[in-house]
């Protein structure tokens, strides 16, 4: 990433708060916990695997925040499936995956689950939002760029299938170099979420009707 294409990612905004080596079931990871002055609050975390700084083509998950997921088990989404490729890829490869306080895509977990309670009744996620007068999806990667700035990362490979997420990063002035597909096989509680996320909100998915 070259500090001078940064726009808003600016890495003097971004303070270290704490950093220590951690064991874990995907392999022992250096763990950063930062905060960014955009949202003070938030606590980001960057979890990385070897050496990265001044390496390019390096593996990296942007990921934002999902308790129900995570902490819950819920089967609504694949979000802990999909931060669980993550951990294994840098494990195996070497990279990073930021960890973004940014629950719901942005609208914090209250709203979030208010929306769930409108999809429990048939309303997609996409219209669930729009019920509730919020957007489709509030998320930046601000504090993501200037977190790789930090960490001397001069160019990635992004592990998304949200062609959005390459953009909005390549504004921010990270050198995206490829695109690398986390398909995660669907439940029949997860199916309509990632079909609505193809159709509806442009992500890179194979068709999901009549795989569960």
């Amino acid at each position: 990433m070259d500090s001078k294409n940064l726009t808003h990612a600016d890495a003097n905004r971004l303070v270290v708060e704490a950093r220590t080596p951690l064991p874990t079931r995907h392999g022992t990871f250096e763990v950063y916990v930062f905060r960014y002055a955009d949202a003070p609050e938030k606590e980001h975390v960057a979890i990385v695997s070897g050496e990265v700084r001044g390496k390019h083509e390096v593996p990296i998950r942007v990921h934002s925040e999902c308790l129900t997921s995570e902490v819950l088990g819920s089967l609504k989404c694949d979000c802990r499936e999909q931060l669980e490729f993550a951990l294994d890829t840098i494990a195996a490869e070497g990279g990073v995956v930021l960890y973004l306080r940014q629950e719901g895509r942005g609208i914090g977990l209250i709203n979030k689950v208010k929306a769930y309670a409108l999809q429990a009744r048939g309303v997609d996620t996409v219209d669930a939002n729009r019920q509730l007068g919020l957007p489709d999806d509030t998320r930046t990667y601000d504090s993501a760029a200037a977190m790789l700035d930090y960490l001397g990362v001069l160019s990635v490979r992004v592990m998304t299938n949200n062609p959005e997420k390459v953009e909005a990063l390549r504004a921010l002035g990270v050198d995206v170099r490829a695109r690398v597909p986390v398909l995660i096989k669907p439940n029949p509680h997860s199916l309509k979420y990632l079909e609505t996320k193809r159709v509806r909100m442009n992500h890179t998915l194979p068709p999901m009707l009549g795989t569960v």
